[in-house]
């Protein structure tokens, strides 16, 4: 038996449905067991999900080191976050737009490229 484990898939390669946890079974004495569990949201996410979190996590949230990490924009590290976030059953909310004055003091502060600001503060603001 090999030692690669791999990662369950949330959906039936058959029909595309939901698939349950159903089973266990000990690595060392082969004890299994069988029953309806609940699942990992963590277990299904990629390599680069899995990454992803981490970097996040470790950076405290700060999303100028995702960027950094990621060597992509401010809106592509966020959707990616987004992505991650529905992957694990977690809806992303939909934040308030940041004033003029957030988006000014988040340059100031590295948070957001002069780039990104400027696309910010042209969006429709009405």
């Amino acid at each position: 038996m090999s030692d690669h484990q791999h990662r369950p898939t949330r959906q039936c390669p058959t029909c595309s449905g939901d698939l349950h946890l159903t089973g266990l079974a000990c690595a060392d004495c082969g004890t299994e067991i069988r029953g309806r569990f609940t699942r990992c949201h963590f277990c299904t996410l990629t390599d680069d999900q899995l990454e992803l979190l981490h970097v996040f996590l470790a950076a405290r949230g700060n999303a100028k080191e995702l960027e950094r990490h990621l060597n992509v924009s401010y809106p592509t590290a966020r959707a990616r976050l987004d992505d991650l976030l529905t992957t694990i059953g977690v809806t992303p909310t939909t934040p308030s737009r940041p004033s003029r004055r957030e988006v000014l003091d988040a340059v100031s502060r590295g948070e957001l490229t002069t780039e990104d600001a400027l696309s910010e503060l042209s969006t429709d603001r009405h």
